[in-house]
Order: structure tokens, then sequence, then C-alpha cells
């Protein structure tokens, strides 16, 4: 259980992002862009954690994840949660 205070939108992306990462870490195969999604991954879940994340930096993070590992059919369905916990903060400005 969630305390009343957090955002639940905050609570599924720290979520997502938690499944995310473990199944990364257990996934044996070695891939030339793993550092970047590992990186990216533990700069989404301090910014979970940390309270409201910034929602550019959100969108660029799942960017370069899904650069990184979008190929690795595997961790499809956990990269598509994240995803969906990043559409939860709002679209993107139109420009």
């Amino acid at each position: 259980m969630t305390g009343s205070d957090e955002d639940p939108r905050v609570v599924e992306l720290r979520t997502a992002v938690s499944r995310l990462r473990r199944e990364l870490a257990a996934h044996p195969a070695e891939f030339s862009d793993r550092a970047i999604a590992e990186d990216e991954l533990a700069a989404l879940a301090a910014m979970a954690v940390s309270g409201i994340p910034e929602i550019p930096r959100l969108r660029r993070s799942l960017l370069l994840i899904a650069g990184a590992i979008g190929s690795v059919s595997a961790l499809g369905r956990s990269l598509s949660d994240v995803r969906s916990a990043v559409e939860l903060f709002g679209e993107p400005p139109r420009t």
C-alpha cells in the first residue's frame, strides 16, 4: 500500500522501471547499448524516488532505453509498461 500523498503516476513509473531493471539484469545476452539502457533506467528510478519527474527528461530517457533494448523481444512487455507509465505524465507539448 502506498501513502495517500504519493502520486499514482509516480508509483506506476517506479514499479515499471523496477521490473524492467530486474529483467534486464537477468537477461543473459550482452548487447552494445546495454550500459545506456541501465544508466537511463537508473535515472528514471531516481526521478521516480524524488517525486514528480521532469517530463522532457522522462521522454528522453524512454527514447534512449527503447533505442538501446527495443530489439530485445524478451524485454518488450516490460519496456511497454515503462512507456505506458511515462505516458501517464501527459503528452509532450506541441511545437
